[in-house]
């Protein structure tokens, strides 16, 4: 082994011990809910965009409409061109909180979800005090989660909230991989700074369940703001931002749970359609992502496999640092986090497979592509790594 060798080897350690310290930091820093939330004292309008839903959209509903604390509680379905009974199974469920709405196809320049969101968020008797929460239909809600994200909303004085769900994974690759998302935030972003910084690079959101005042939202531009974002969670938290507001990740593991996607299939597709975005929509941008990460979190426990301390030391400090995180955010520590080189391995090949899909327009998702001519509308910055 080379002098020069020896010396980056050491380095990526030390940045795998330093971010292990960070996370750990974060950890110890990340906003949690109340025990016990006091009654929301405004009205909430939920907003489930869904899109052939109808095998969750109806227990989705049932833990929306089961929630305490909500006096004032509005339900707005959006069904995005449903062709597999959506709209049925959410008129099946007969409460008149609940609003059915057909949303009109995307115009140019618009992606799906931010249409259906933003259709969904034009609701009659808008007040400025209304808080608007975007829920997805996989996501189900604990009886006090609409509650105790308002009560982060005003004890914290943030205009939103993203309460990250526990993210329930049933498959070896879900296990490998969808614990980076929390993972990510959790280490390269300084949660405190990020609350009250308008930087936009200071940003992390998850759309499964987001939490805004009304108010917040539409000095922000809601969600015409980012009508051509792919991570339109995270533009539209920096849009919110860049309007004077704040808002930041929160604990939600106790709050919400979702199995965001099913066996290798699932996270393949999913996360090859947004990924290209994360990294900043550009191949020298997606080659410097992957190189960083695999340098800090893979060059280490490949020496250590060498008989090397230093890479000993870095491949556990990584180790440390994904079950940290982990028991943190409600996902599995032991013995998945031993393996958190190999998650980086498939991160590089998931970042490769979408730079690639974008470069040749072959990206879809639900039934429709993902054009060029979409993206490149986008009024909002890119999203980053930190975003869903």
């Amino acid at each position: 082994m080379t002098a020069s060798w020896r010396r980056l080897l050491r380095v990526c350690a030390g940045l795998s011990v330093a971010a292990a310290v960070h996370a750990a930091l974060n950890s110890r820093l990340l906003r949690r809910p109340p025990a016990v939330p006091r009654p929301a004292p405004r009205r909430v309008t939920v907003v489930v965009p869904a899109r052939d839903e109808a095998d969750q959209i109806a227990d989705c509903l049932a833990a929306v409409l089961d929630q305490r604390g909500v006096p004032h509680l509005q339900v707005v379905v959006v069904d995005d061109g449903s062709t597999d009974g959506t709209a049925d199974r959410v008129t099946a469920v007969g409460d008149d909180r609940v609003t059915l709405l057909l949303a009109t196809p995307p115009a140019p320049g618009w992606l799906g979800k931010p249409n259906a969101c933003a259709q969904g968020a034009a609701t009659d008797h808008q007040q400025a005090d209304d808080v608007l929460v975007f829920l997805d239909a996989d996501v189900r809600l604990m009886p006090d989660a609409i509650a105790s994200a308002v009560a982060l909303l005003d004890d914290a004085g943030l205009d939103l909230v993203s309460p990250w769900p526990r993210q329930l994974t049933g498959s070896a690759a879900e296990r490998l991989v969808q614990p980076l998302q929390q993972w990510l935030w959790a280490t390269l972003l300084p949660l405190h700074l990020a609350e009250r910084s308008p930087r936009p690079s200071l940003a992390a959101a998850n759309g499964q369940f987001l939490v805004v005042r009304r108010a917040a939202y539409g000095r922000a531009g809601g969600h015409a703001a980012v009508r051509g974002e792919v991570i339109e969670d995270v533009a539209l938290l920096r849009a919110v931002k860049a309007a004077g507001g704040r808002g930041v990740v929160v604990d939600g593991s106790t709050l919400a749970a979702c199995r965001m996607y099913d066996g290798w299939p699932g996270v393949r597709d999913g996360y090859t359609k947004s990924l290209w975005s994360a990294v900043g929509g550009r191949p020298a941008a997606a080659v410097g992502v992957a190189a960083g990460l695999s340098a800090v979190w893979l060059l280490p426990p490949l020496a250590a496999l060498t008989g090397s301390r230093a890479g000993l030391v870095g491949y556990a400090a990584g180790v440390v640092n994904r079950a940290v995180v982990a028991s943190r955010t409600g996902g599995r520590a032991w013995p998945d986090s031993l393996a958190h080189p190999v998650s980086i391995v498939l991160l590089d090949v998931l970042v490769a497979r979408s730079v690639a899909g974008h470069r040749q327009g072959s990206l879809r998702w639900r039934g429709r592509t993902l054009t060029a001519a979409a993206v490149d509308q986008r009024p909002a910055p890119r999203a980053t790594m930190l975003g869903r």
